[in-house]
């Protein structure tokens, strides 16, 4: 990527943050919340999401009988299935549907398949009325905008937005204004609509393949009323909406409302068995019962394929085929909660999960524009109710278009930082943070002259002209000893024969290279609690390449950090690390870089060095020189994402609590820095609008003279550029020698 395409890329974000970023991050946030509110009411969450992924896993496994299975069930009842190759296919097929009923008039409940065909447009050219009637869709069409949500498509766009649109637009007889005021207009006018139109167009949450059933799952009534008054119905869904069976419906019911809006359950779910009697409808007495006309009524299934079967036999994306269209995975990503779908998105769909869907059905250009807003932090995969690896696609997705690659124009800096199975045409910027072991090797090796020359500003901003590494971020300082050296040097203090555990602390890039005292911290620590701690010369974990999409790279270090570990596993030590991020390495994306036994045996015996520390007291460990006798220094703490989601960050709670630490915890779930993320230009306002959250936090007066606390190098690091104060890890809390440095 060039500079000018990073400048473009920084004003699109700059812009939308400052045009729609208030609106998106309140209904995100809104609907984050209700999330967590509304399953924690489920007792059985867990086996729900495992009952939906097994479906669905077996639904996309058999799907070519059961695509035979919907056609003869709908056929018996009377209706037509299509099947099309793709969106030029099935829009052919919709158009001449529409122009047999001679239709002047298309309704249309919201349908993001619809979105994907561009079916409106396709219609709009034969001089159709095309007319959405999901609220926010009409709003988009009216304002000639385009979704920026799966769920709510007009998310970014506020009430005095809309209320100006529409004033404008139909020029009321008094002007509109309120919420109620607003949705009346809207239910008037499109009741009008519907009942007047030719066609109605749906698409359809889930297919019951055992009854050729279609689930609408909706907020708004308007989707049935599309669905059952025109005389001809088309709906509209891609294959894999398919499930074998009615009563395969259950765990979606309850789940899908619950993941995407925080809602229990969503305000229609309609299940119809097309072709279905068409009502005689009194818009002026919504109460009045629906009675059957004798007309006869037509159905038309269209099932999309265009680029799901490819999918499907996609190893690495097959998963996006589970996918229910929740949002969930939207909701809950910081940087989508700033700037929302019109960034964090393709031609069609938004969101963590739109890297597959775009690279499916739209191409990996499509896919390019966005992808790298997923960091990786895996937030999204505990919030998917069925279970997707949403940050595996993403970086498969990454890895593929590296192996596209620009045009090539830099050669590597220094030599080693191109390892033999990179891409050849990966841009400078992601060999520089993939490879910053490397980096990290020579700037260690030649301190304090790499850190004197990083700060000298022409090379800050050659560094960010040629590599985009933003001049207003503060660089991480190596130290010219190193952590393994310093332990080689000082050895043990508790003997292997007198020690009840053996663990090996993982050494990684940034604690070996960079902040040498907090490792320096956690041996100190770790020693005082009866453990004999070995630091052996470990490679990076693999986490660096794999954030910039290079696989093969974070494969081969996979490889060599278990070959340097497996010996200490053998021998019964545990595996502690500092950095969350890399304990993910080895408890998660390890799972797809080792074979199973190799992988199960590090994750098995790795820990943070937090959640080690407290299984020590807990199981009696004499903690006493970890205790201050006076409460130490008043805290504000934040927990690392991936600790997080990893269920680890409960276990620094405990042990502060144990040692009667004064504690205010954060709970923002992201700080925004996500390792490379946050150095690059491009992201810099959108890595610090998301950390501004956390920053609000450690401001109040009951937090800002606090010492600041944080379990991730990332989050260290923007925390110390938000508050301009530094913060620290805390084992460094827990380290008596380290604690009288800090007060």
């Amino acid at each position: 990527m060039s500079s000018a395409d990073r400048e473009a890329k920084a004003e699109r974000i700059r812009h939308l943050l400052e045009t729609e970023g208030d609106a998106v991050e309140a209904n995100t946030l809104g609907f984050n919340r209700g999330r967590y509110e509304s399953v924690a009411e489920l007792e059985d969450y867990e086996a729900l999401k495992t009952e939906a992924r097994a479906i669905k896993e077996d639904a996309i496994e058999r799907l070519p009988e059961l695509i035979d299975e919907v056609r003869a069930a709908v056929e018996e009842n009377g209706g037509t299935v299509y099947l099309a190759d793709d969106a030029a296919d099935a829009n052919r097929y919709i158009r001449e549907v529409a122009s047999e009923k001679s239709a002047d008039r298309v309704v249309k409940s919201k349908s993001m398949t619809s979105e994907e065909l561009e079916v409106n447009e396709a219609l709009e050219r034969d001089g159709v009325d095309v007319v959405e009637t999901d609220l926010g869709e009409w709003v988009l069409q009216v304002a000639d905008d385009a979704p920026s949500h799966i769920v709510a498509p007009a998310i970014h766009k506020s009430r005095e937005e809309i209320a100006r649109l529409f004033n404008t637009q139909f020029d009321p007889e008094e002007p509109l204004e309120t919420a109620e005021e607003l949705t009346m207009f809207a239910r008037e006018r499109l009741g009008e609509l519907i009942a007047d139109a030719d066609v109605g167009m749906t698409g359809a949450n889930f297919i019951t393949a055992d009854s050729g059933s279609i689930m609408l799952v909706t907020s708004e009534g308007n989707a049935r009323k599309s669905a059952v008054v025109p005389d001809t119905h088309v709906a509209v869904a891609g294959v894999e909406k398919i499930v074998p069976s009615v009563e395969d419906l259950a765990p979606f019911i309850e789940l899908i409302g619950r993941s995407g809006t925080g809602q229990d359950i969503t305000s229609y779910i309609s299940l119809l068995t097309p072709p279905v009697d068409s009502p005689v409808v009194d818009f002026d007495d919504p109460d009045v019962a629906f009675a059957d006309r004798d007309d006869d009524r037509e159905f038309h299934l269209v099932l999309i394929d265009n680029g799901r079967t490819a999918l499907r036999e996609d190893e690495h994306l097959r998963e996006t085929l589970y996918c229910i269209r929740c949002s969930a995975c939207a909701n809950t990503c910081a940087n989508f909660q700033s700037v929302g779908g019109h960034a964090f998105g393709g031609e069609t769909y938004t969101g963590g999960i739109a890297t597959g869907w775009e690279a499916g059905v739209h191409g990996q250009d499509s896919a390019a524009e966005f992808n790298d807003l997923c960091t990786g932090c895996s937030r999204c995969v505990e919030a998917c109710p069925v279970k997707i690896d949403i940050p595996w696609i993403n970086t498969v997705v990454r890895d593929r278009i590296n192996r596209e690659g620009d045009d090539g124009r830099f050669e590597f800096l220094v030599e080693g930082l191109t390892p033999d199975e990179e891409p050849a045409g990966l841009d400078l910027q992601k060999r520089l943070f993939g490879n910053y072991e490397t980096l990290a090797k020579l700037g260690s090796a030649t301190a304090p002259l790499s850190n004197w020359t990083a700060s000298v500003g022409p090379v800050r901003s050659l560094m960010e002209r040629l590599v985009g590494i933003d001049g207003r971020r503060e660089l991480p300082e190596f130290e010219r000893r190193t952590l393994v050296d310093w332990f080689e040097a000082r050895g043990p203090r508790v003997p292997a024969g007198d020690a009840d555990r053996e663990v090996v602390l993982y050494p990684d890039v940034y604690t070996n290279y960079v902040d040498v005292e907090r490792g320096k911290a956690a041996v100190r620590v770790l020693e005082s609690l009866g453990v004999h701690v070995r630091i052996p010369s470990v490679p990076g974990s693999g986490r660096a390449p794999l954030s910039q999409g290079m696989i093969e790279t974070a494969d081969e270090k996979a490889s060599r950090v278990y070959a340097a570990l497996a010996e200490h596993v053998d021998a019964g030590r545990d595996v502690v690390a500092i950095e969350p991020s890399d304990l993910a390495m080895f408890r998660s994306e390890y799972e797809k870089l080792l074979p199973e036994q190799s992988y199960e045996r590090l994750r098995e015996r790795s820990y943070d060095v937090l959640e080690y520390v407290y299984g020590l007291l807990e199981n009696g460990a004499d903690g006493t020189g970890l205790r201050t006798g006076d409460g130490g220094p008043e805290i504000a703490y934040h927990s690392h994402c991936q600790q997080r989601t990893l269920g680890l960050d409960r276990y620094t709670r405990a042990v502060l609590e144990e040692l009667e630490y004064d504690v205010i915890e954060s709970d923002v779930e992201c700080c925004g820095m996500a390792g490379s993320f946050g150095y690059k230009r491009e992201y810099y306002e959108l890595s610090m609008d998301v950390g501004d959250r956390l920053a609000e936090q450690f401001t109040e007066p009951e937090a800002r003279e606090r010492l600041v606390v944080a379990s991730g190098t990332s989050c260290e690091e923007q925390l110390g550029d938000l508050l301009a104060r530094d913060a620290v890890h805390p084992v460094e809390v827990l380290d008596p020698q380290s604690r009288s440095r800090l007060e």
